[in-house]
């Protein structure tokens, strides 16, 4: 009984995964397709074909064969597409951060500093600006929730003393057109970018002028060494991705996925799996729970307290915008 129940179950399962491989392949067929006419039809015959081989082949294995070979004719497809620097960008994004750096000096080229009058009404200013590594403090960051408590965009802040802390927050590159939409970034829709920028654009865009959105700020308590060798470690991809564009993928590409190998750099120690990196609105609790942020209050007063939006939004085009936004914040007195 035991056993033709398992067997009842594994066939359960076995059409559940080729059902979910039929619905990625035509998906991807319709939305990835240069030609969107032929991608709709052959996203219909994907669809068609395997559910013909489910409903009409007898032998469990070969069905299960045929099923996995057109899929991986879909996927071989799939990779091979390539992303290009050349589209026609959003303005936001139309330019690439690169750095040079030479000793204790990182001369960034492209950091973006936009003047908002509305989400969608900017003027971008692309600025080259140069930091002294020796005199790196720590890092910040950021966590931007816009819906379920669960998902969030991380940006890392790198804090210089004196000079401007300089904001990173890993993104979508779109084009004219588009917009974001995390079923989209499962598939080959978006390129990515490190936008390095003022936090007066990055924050201020997201507390000041996105709607529904909510930002928290928090300090933690990286050492001015690894600090820097973080940092160092994202203009060196900010620089490939400069030369070598590559595609953003909602699930293995995003901005936790990307910022955790970064938070390796110089360590010697790997980051631990935690179910709370692929659900990142929970990265906050994750990173307190293993003594890396600072403030030593238990964390539900921390979250309460790193709430930003009405200091950002007071704070608004000050010059000192980002010493406004950490006043009375728990790691930062």
């Amino acid at each position: 009984m035991f056993f033709m129940l398992l067997h009842k179950l594994l066939k359960v399962v076995n059409v559940f995964i080729l059902a979910l491989a039929a619905a990625w392949a035509a998906s991807a067929l319709y939305l990835d397709f240069p030609a969107h006419t032929v991608g709709i039809f052959l996203a219909l015959a994907a669809v068609t074909m395997m559910s013909a081989v489910l409903i009409w082949v007898r032998r469990r294995a070969l069905a299960i064969g045929l099923c996995s070979f057109l899929f991986a004719i879909v996927l071989s497809w799939w990779l091979t597409l390539a992303p290009a620097s050349n589209r026609p960008w959003l303005a936001d994004v139309a330019q690439t951060p690169w750095a040079e750096v030479q000793g204790d000096k990182a001369t960034i080229h492209n950091v973006r500093n936009c003047d908002y009058t509305t989400e969608t009404d900017y003027k971008v200013h692309w600025e080259i600006r140069t930091v002294d590594l020796s005199q790196i403090r720590g890092i910040d960051l950021f966590m931007n929730y816009w819906g379920s408590p669960s998902i969030a965009h991380t940006i890392l802040s790198f804090d210089f003393g004196a000079t401007p802390p300089i904001a990173i927050s890993i993104e979508t590159r779109k084009t004219i057109g588009q917009s974001y939409s995390a079923l989209l970034g499962f598939f080959r829709q978006y390129e990515l970018i490190y936008v390095i920028a003022d936090e007066r654009d990055v924050i201020r865009l997201r507390t000041n002028y996105r709607h529904g959105e909510d930002l928290y700020l928090y300090h933690t308590r990286a050492t001015p060494a690894h600090a820097r060798a973080v940092f160092l470690d994202y203009l060196k991809t900010a620089n490939y991705l400069h030369d070598h564009p590559q595609w953003y993928n909602a699930l293995t590409s995003n901005c936790t996925t990307n910022v955790m190998p970064h938070l390796m750099a110089d360590t010697g120690t790997r980051i631990p799996w935690d179910w709370r990196i692929l659900l990142n609105g929970h990265a906050d609790e994750m990173a307190y729970e293993h003594g890396r942020l600072a403030g030593d209050v238990p964390f539900d007063e921390l979250k309460r307290r790193a709430h930003i939006n009405d200091a950002a939004i007071a704070a608004d085009q000050a010059p000192d915008f980002s010493h406004r936004i950490r006043i009375g914040r728990p790691g930062f007195e």
